[in-house]
């Protein structure tokens, strides 16, 4: 009797639909939990309703892929913050072939546009914005390294922070500082409240909406600090300083 060989090729093709498989369920369950908790807000969303959300079986399947609810949140930041790094890379760059040394508006720009655009093409982004948006306004930590915990930054956004700092002279590091952590719950929370405006990122409307956020932006930064704000600074102590 001839003696069998193992069937080498069949290895990497079960390998592979397991792993497709195990992609396709991770996105199921990242898509059911951003649109649940935009609907109604991660308080009252659970592990079961994800699940069920996203056609599986048992809760398990969560648990499996993301340990936790918590590791699910991570996943879904990181997924998110890698496509708005893609579009501000490719945006910085074409910007620094026009000049070395942007426009504070230009830089707001770079830092706005690309969740701005993502939204208005993709509503899986818009529900992102619905359910996440409040995060960065409402943390207690500094909003800088919340967003930078979430991979939001990235070389891109480090860049950015660099060339603003160059274009705002007159604030110290510890005022520039202050301003950017307002700045980003600004945008925070004015992201997240026009995502829930009926037609949000569309038209005209969405068109003021955007340019009213980027003068809004530029006043905040570019504003000289006033004397008593220098005062204040010089007395308290840095620990204690709002940030």
């Amino acid at each position: 009797m001839p003696s069998s060989s193992p069937n080498t090729g069949s290895e990497p093709t079960m390998s592979t639909a397991r792993q497709s498989r195990s992609e396709a369920t991770q996105t199921a369950l990242m898509d059911a939990a951003e649109k649940l908790i935009a609907q109604h807000g991660i308080e009252n969303v659970s592990i079961r309703d994800i699940v069920a959300g996203a056609k599986q079986k048992n809760e398990s399947a969560l648990q499996y892929h993301f340990k936790s609810l918590t590791g699910l949140i991570d996943a879904i930041h990181t997924r998110r913050s890698r496509q708005t790094r893609q579009f501000r890379a490719e945006l910085l760059e074409t910007l620094l072939t026009k000049s070395s040394q942007p426009s504070v508006r230009e830089l707001c720009t770079a830092m706005v546009q690309p969740s701005f655009d993502l939204a208005r093409s993709h509503i899986a982004y818009r529900r992102y914005i619905k359910a996440f948006g409040h995060e960065l306004t409402l943390t207690e930590s500094s909003a800088l390294s919340v967003a930078s915990q979430h991979g939001g930054g990235g070389a891109s956004g480090q860049q950015i922070g660099v060339l603003l700092k160059q274009a705002l002279p007159q604030l110290s590091n510890s005022s520039y500082q202050r301003r950017m952590d307002t700045a980003i719950r600004l945008c925070s929370a004015s992201m997240c409240h026009h995502a829930r405006q009926p037609n949000a990122f569309r038209g005209e409307t969405a068109e003021l909406f955007f340019h009213s956020l980027l003068d809004a932006l530029v006043g905040l930064l570019s504003a000289q600090e006033s004397s008593e704000t220098k005062k204040l600074a010089r007395r308290l102590p840095k620990g204690t300083q709002p940030t």
